[in-house]
């Protein structure tokens, strides 16, 4: 089978999404795009996580867009990631959620400012694309612009993109943002957030470069 390693990541992640509240029912879609063979391979539409089976994952070519292998239809979403793996060489995973904190600040049309260093898993702020109709290829074109120095974006009146290296990481970015969404939400409903200054957030960013991966030197105190 093309790809199958991956095709399981693809429904492992989808039912951890789903397990953990970062999506309901058959809301949002994943995907990974392998390098070598210049494919990608996307979660089908419509179909409950729980059920989704390997030969379900469409294989498309990421260049032409012309699905290869898999028995049911690809996510409408698939343009939307496709755009990223033909034009960005720094993300192999892209994963598209409906969350309830990320969406209600995208139906607000505004970013997500740095209110908490987390935002940093994405970059110094989050911006929201303009609205198009999902599965459009103005959609994808939309997310990719706003995108653009990020690794996640908010669509306006609809969720989030977020994407990594890995699923791993497209998953991090997703559970962050998400996380830094409600703080947002909470804060503006008490008063106004104080936001962080861009030369931290810049700072933020590549301390989460080596996060997990190096020991920090620590000065004496």
């Amino acid at each position: 089978m093309i790809l199958q390693k991956k095709r399981e990541e693809l429904i492992e992640y989808g039912i951890k999404m789903l397990d953990n509240n970062l999506t309901v029912g058959t809301g949002g879609n994943l995907s990974i795009c392998d390098r070598a063979s210049g494919m990608m391979a996307i979660t089908p539409s419509g179909i409950e996580y729980h059920e989704i089976k390997p030969e379900n994952i469409a294989i498309i070519e990421v260049e032409t867009g012309k699905m290869v292998d898999g028995d049911k239809v690809p996510s409408s979403e698939r343009d939307m990631h496709r755009i990223f793996y033909k034009y960005r060489t720094d993300l192999d995973a892209i994963i598209h959620t409906h969350t309830t904190f990320a969406a209600t600040i995208s139906c607000l049309n505004q970013p997500l400012p740095a209110v908490h260093y987390l935002v940093a898993f994405a970059g110094e702020d989050v911006r929201c694309a303009e609205y198009a109709t999902y599965g459009t290829v103005q959609l994808a074109k939309n997310a990719f612009e706003a995108m653009k120095g990020r690794k996640a974006v908010l669509l306006a009146n609809h969720g989030l993109l977020a994407g990594g290296a890995s699923l791993a990481e497209a998953y991090a970015v997703t559970e962050q943002i998400e996380f830094c969404c409600e703080l947002y939400y909470r804060a503006k409903s008490i008063g106004e957030p104080v936001i962080l200054p861009s030369e931290e957030m810049v700072r933020m960013i590549e301390r989460f470069k080596g996060y997990g991966k190096t020991i920090e030197d620590h000065q004496e105190i």
